[in-house]
């Protein structure tokens, strides 16, 4: 292996952020807190983690108390004592390791549906209405309502900053509601979040700003956003680095300390006539550092289970990510199905055992492991 290994397990600091290593845990839903609650076997999967060599832990997508927040059942909830309380047994766990971790903070937006708990009658919140049958079954947010919810991304934060967690981090990607607001396609909307893309970029503005009023300027802000989507991985919300640049430096001042930037293959480029994924260009038009995300450690056995994923497509190997990494295209690198498979992936490809590494199985998605 030519390119050098040690840079992946070198320490990463920001501020008072100190991570022993730049393996990032990626955020995956999994539907294992009946009730909304983190349980012992929560507790577990993310310390197993923490103690094989991943840095930071970005935990799976945790509802903010709003009450059409979830979109699925068995999503850990970021409020309420009986959660928080569970929270901060798995941040425990995580120091006790050496590892740091940070709450995903999310609302799905007008992917839920009616029927789902907690509230069966509470229908989608979106940018816009949307009728069925003469029956609602997406609310189009009024002032009061984005007021609302702004609110409860602000006192999530806090709560997170109150047990412990090390930062905290905005779900601003794949269609759930941040994002919706974003496209032009989800938003029609015709007062001053609806128009242009600045225009349509001030909902997620106003949101980190309240988050980084409730934690003060030091505590970091991550903010995880996409170009794809989950319905159309051919999306793009912008075309150009100019436009990129244009769109993130905003999200920048408003308070973010930390772009999370999810593409399917890190080893894609962006935009024609350069080699840098997103994360690179992300990293280079804000100057704050990048996560990169997409594929990481996945062989082509995975990629072509996925759905919606042609099979042409060739896994780049560690090689290709470690010279990205020296190369200062990006700061963290986070792994996401690879680590959910195999806890130790991280000790393994430190070690050199890459042919020790867990292949991709379908049961690993249908228990904590």
């Amino acid at each position: 292996m030519s390119a050098p290994l040690h840079t992946l397990f070198e320490p990463f600091r920001l501020g008072a952020l100190e991570l022993p290593t730049r393996v990032v845990m990626a955020p995956m839903t999994r539907s294992f807190s009946p009730g909304g609650v983190p349980n012992a076997k929560v507790v577990e999967y993310y310390r197993r983690r923490a103690g094989a060599g991943v840095g930071l832990i970005v935990t799976e997508g945790t509802t903010v108390g709003h009450k059409a927040a979830n979109g699925y059942p068995h999503v850990p909830r970021f409020y309420g004592e009986d959660a928080l309380a569970g929270w901060k047994q798995v941040v425990d766990a995580v120091h006790a390791e050496g590892g740091k971790i940070v709450p995903q903070l999310w609302h799905v937006g007008n992917v839920r549906k009616l029927g789902t708990e907690p509230d069966a009658s509470v229908p989608g919140y979106g940018p816009c209405e949307k009728l069925k049958d003469g029956q609602e079954v997406v609310h189009g947010m009024t002032k009061a309502d984005i007021d609302e919810v702004i609110a409860a991304f602000a006192q999530a934060a806090r709560d997170a900053k109150a047990i412990g967690m090390d930062g905290v981090e905005i779900h601003g990607a794949h269609g759930y509601l941040v994002d919706q607001f974003f496209w032009e396609g989800s938003n029609q909307r015709t007062d001053e979040y609806g128009g242009d893309l600045a225009q349509r970029s001030r909902f997620a503005i106003e949101l980190i700003q309240a988050v980084r009023a409730a934690v003060g300027p030091d505590y970091p802000i991550i903010f995880r956003f996409s170009q794809w989507k989950q319905q159309d991985y051919n999306a793009r919300l912008v075309q150009t680095p100019e436009e990129l640049g244009a769109f993130l430096k905003p999200l920048s001042e408003a308070g973010v300390d930390i772009f999370h930037c999810s593409t399917r293959r890190f080893w894609e480029p962006e935009f024609e006539g350069s080699d840098l994924n997103l994360a690179g260009w992300t990293r280079k038009l804000t100057g704050k550092p990048t996560i990169t995300v997409g594929s990481v450690g996945l062989d082509g056995e995975f990629l072509q289970f996925m759905v919606n994923t042609d099979k042409v497509a060739q896994p780049a190997g560690i090689e290709s990510l470690l010279e990205r990494l020296n190369n200062q295209e990006f700061d963290l690198v986070a792994v996401g199905r690879a680590l959910l498979v195999d806890p130790d992936w991280a000790v393994k490809v430190r070690e050199g055992r890459q042919q020790d590494i867990l292949p991709f199985s379908r049961d690993a998605l249908t228990s904590l492991v």
